[in-house]
């Protein structure tokens, strides 16, 4: 004996449109589990839900979302601009990986293998691990990936810091 009967079928198909969950159908149904539920729906093409209760909610999630998002890519922006704004960067504190400290930056400088090798040790930035000079080399803003500088091209500003620092 079959477990689905025609009659079931009918009825899997029917509460499956209105958007009844594998549970709760499985419950109208009874004698049939959950995942008996979720095959069958699988197995007949009925996976994509015609109506769902949150399909009416997901326009407003999206939207929601979209507007976070331009909320948090704007703050993001506006963060790298002040950065390059401000172009005062404090002089260049070496310090080996013993004297690192959660306050300083720890961009290398030079190759580890190498006797000369330290980290920059200026002030990081707050919830980075990065000074402001080093944050511009190590995160480039979001939708500038035309404008990324090839190596051989440093901004001017940042080449004269180097070299004072």
């Amino acid at each position: 004996m079959s477990l689905w009967t025609e009659e079931r079928v009918k009825k899997l198909r029917e509460l499956w449109g209105k958007g009844n969950t594998a549970s709760q159908i499985a419950e109208i149904i009874g004698g049939i589990s959950r995942n008996a539920v979720i095959g069958k729906a699988h197995r007949l093409n009925l996976s994509a839900k015609i109506k769902t209760r949150t399909a009416t909610n997901n326009q407003n999630f999206e939207n929601s979302l979209e507007e976070k998002n331009s909320k948090f890519k704007k703050g993001r922006r506006s963060k790298f601009k002040s950065l390059i704004i401000d172009k005062d960067f404090e002089p260049e504190n070496p310090k080996q990986l013993e004297e690192l400290d959660e306050n300083s930056c720890k961009w290398p400088i030079g190759h580890p293998d190498e006797n000369s090798f330290y980290f920059c040790g200026r002030s990081s930035l707050k919830d980075f691990s990065y000074c402001k000079l080093h944050l511009l080399y190590a995160y480039q803003p979001k939708g500038k990936k035309e404008d990324i500088i090839e190596k051989e091209e440093v901004p001017e500003f940042i080449e004269k810091k180097i070299k004072s620092a």
